[in-house]
């Protein structure tokens, strides 16, 4: 369905039961990956870094906020390195590129260069936010899909396939909405992504498919298509 996609990770989606990484569900995205870039998609990736700090975390014990994104940034940067390995160790070519420069780690985010990576089948993974503080790595995946001309951004969710009216792990009356705009994410308050990123994605008419990552073979069904999810987009499709 999709040539060209970016696929939004949390930090916590890594971290199964574990305190940081588990292996199993590292290389169980790997090979996700894997099969899904084998249909010709090319794949590119944001992964936050809450498996490491939190914001809300870093205010309560009386550290700056500033400083407290500069250390979700690193944090992410980790991810995107064991995400890497993790690719890696399956057979796929890879790059990380960080808004924060660290040239024995990693490539600086060139756009362009990113695009070619891509255009060589090379699966690239954005580290470091945007490299400025007050902007979640929602609103870093919203401007890097915008800027490598992605078709859709998929947002993995752990254990909830979209979006609903009301939270279903405490309402059983719930319901999930197949299809939603922007402007109705703004208008209803619905919690998908902060309102900076959900701007960029309205502005730049970028697709968002939000599924549930933790069912086995989503990841490929939701860049066929397939998947069980909320399709946003900018205006009624």
């Amino acid at each position: 369905m999709y040539k060209r996609v970016l696929l939004k990770l949390s930090g916590e989606a890594l971290s199964g039961n574990s305190k940081n990484f588990d292996a199993d569900v590292l290389h169980s995205l790997a090979e996700e990956i894997k099969e899904a870039q084998s249909l010709g998609v090319e794949i590119a990736i944001v992964v936050g870094g809450g498996n490491f700090i939190r914001g809300k975390t870093v205010a309560e014990i009386g550290i700056d906020r500033v400083q407290g994104d500069y250390m979700g940034m690193l944090a992410t940067i980790m991810n995107a390195l064991a995400i890497q390995a993790s690719l890696e160790s399956v057979g796929l070519e890879t790059r990380v590129q960080t808004s924060i420069e660290m040239n024995k780690v990693a490539e600086p985010f060139i756009q362009r260069r990113a695009i070619r990576h891509l255009e060589k089948g090379r699966v690239v993974i954005f580290g470091g936010g945007t490299g400025s503080p007050y902007f979640s790595t929602d609103t870093t995946a919203a401007l890097r899909a915008s800027e490598i001309k992605a078709d859709a951004i998929l947002m993995a969710k752990n254990g909830v396939d979209g979006v609903y009216n009301a939270d279903p792990k405490k309402d059983p009356t719930a319901t999930r909405f197949e299809h939603l705009t922007y402007m109705d994410l703004l208008n209803k308050g619905l919690q998908v992504m902060d309102s900076t990123a959900t701007s960029m994605c309205m502005d730049n008419d970028m697709e968002l498919v939000v599924f549930n990552m933790n069912e086995k073979g989503n990841i490929v069904k939701a860049m066929k298509g397939e998947a069980v999810c909320t399709r946003i987009n900018k205006e009624e499709k």
